[in-house]
């Protein structure tokens, strides 16, 4: 029995071969466990055959086998920066890709820059990432909260839109409204009132008659923009409360399609989204949602085609510099445009923010589907929204 077990040994051993030296290493640092789990799988999903589909299904660069490490932060600080450690130092990685919460995102910044190696942020969306906390490691290919709101913004404000918003009472809400805001004004549009609830709110009665006695008497197109991440569903209970007796219209912006489950009780709403799989017409994005409803009985989702892209950017980054050195690696990616599902991207030198489009959408009902369908309505290029650069560099 010992022989056969010690035979068994050796041959898991040979299954899982040890990494070779000349591998192009690169690690997933993601929050696999916690709040984000369902985020997190989406985007090692989309990372995994974003690899596939950018070395033409060989797993190789320039002769290079991938190899791919994943390490899970389960959503927090100290366990991320422990695991970016660990994977620069010990796994010596090339490259790395994460995280999912912000927080833990942050955290990880100062240990690229301390370790000399490159970052690919996805899909975090903290402005602070490619702001103020940003360092010269650290490239991004998820949106951040300002392209978020300015996209809103664009998407619905022209001359003669009053609106007001609904945010939750805390950084989110309020840096998101105030890019919102700013962007708004360069419309032609008017910001009547602006809300602020706790996070954990659950009747927005007073609030949202608040904003209803601020827009009900102004003339022409009256819009309510909610900014609300989590739980408590302010959307379908203001809606409940009837605001169409006003001429008043709900907007908000997009979301994964299990919560786009509950914009179905809200047909005709308007805002901009980061993606839904229907809407870019494009071959990666045919390839990804024909190979994903193929191998997931489901279309990809949001953080499915942003894994997608950060695979891309990778490949393409280490395709440009010939190198994984990262002195190499940042003069390759600084200004670098790279295809994606979403169409191109491209890093800006100034802050290695990805550059996307987003897409202005109307919430269509479909009885064969269990969320709302995004209904383009125009794409929004990189070239109709200022989005602002905010580090120190």
């Amino acid at each position: 029995m010992r022989k056969i077990a010690i035979l068994a040994g050796v041959a898991a051993a040979l299954a899982v071969a040890p990494a070779s030296a000349d591998d192009l290493k690169i690690a997933l640092i993601y929050g696999k466990t916690g709040p984000l789990e369902a985020y997190a799988k989406q985007t090692e999903n989309g990372l995994r055959m974003g690899l596939e589909y950018a070395t033409k299904n060989t797993m190789t660069v320039d002769g290079r086998k991938i190899v791919l490490i994943t390490k899970d932060d389960q959503g927090k600080p100290d366990l991320a920066k422990a695991a970016l450690a660990e994977a620069y130092q010990d796994d010596k990685v090339d490259l790395a890709i994460g995280t999912t919460a912000s927080g833990a995102a942050l955290a990880m910044l100062p240990i690229a820059e301390e370790n000399k190696k490159v970052l690919i942020v996805e899909p975090a969306v903290a402005d602070a990432i490619t702001g103020e906390k940003w360092n010269r490691y650290i490239f991004r290919t998820g949106r951040n909260s300002s392209q978020d709101a300015i996209s809103n913004a664009v998407a619905i404000g022209k001359q003669g839109v009053t609106v007001a918003t609904l945010g939750q009472d805390n950084a989110f809400g309020k840096d998101g409204v105030a890019a919102f805001k700013e962007a708004l004004g360069k419309t032609g549009a008017t910001l009547a009132a602006e809300e602020y609830v706790p996070a954990a709110t659950t009747d927005f009665t007073a609030a949202a008659q608040r904003l209803f006695d601020a827009l009900k008497d102004k003339p022409g197109r009256k819009i309510i923009w909610v900014i609300w991440a989590g739980g408590g569903d302010p959307l379908t209970k203001i809606q409940d409360m009837d605001p169409k007796r006003y001429n008043i219209e709900l907007s908000s912006g997009g979301n994964i399609l299990p919560a786009l489950a509950a914009y179905k009780r809200l047909p005709g709403l308007e805002g901009a989204t980061y993606y839904y799989y229907a809407i870019p017409k494009n071959p990666i994005n045919d390839w990804l949602v024909a190979e994903h409803q193929k191998r997931f009985n489901a279309p990809p989702d949001f953080f499915t085609a942003g894994g997608f892209a950060a695979a891309m950017a990778a490949v393409t980054a280490v395709q440009k510099a010939k190198s994984t050195d990262t002195e190499k690696l940042i003069a390759a990616m600084e200004g670098m445009e790279f295809d994606t599902p979403k169409g191109k991207m491209m890093f800006r030198k100034e802050d290695h923010q990805a550059l996307q489009s987003m897409y202005h959408f109307r919430v269509k009902v479909d009885p064969n589907l269990a969320w709302a369908d995004n209904e383009l309505v125009r794409e929004l290029k990189i070239e109709d929204m200022q989005i602002p650069i905010k580090n120190k560099r």
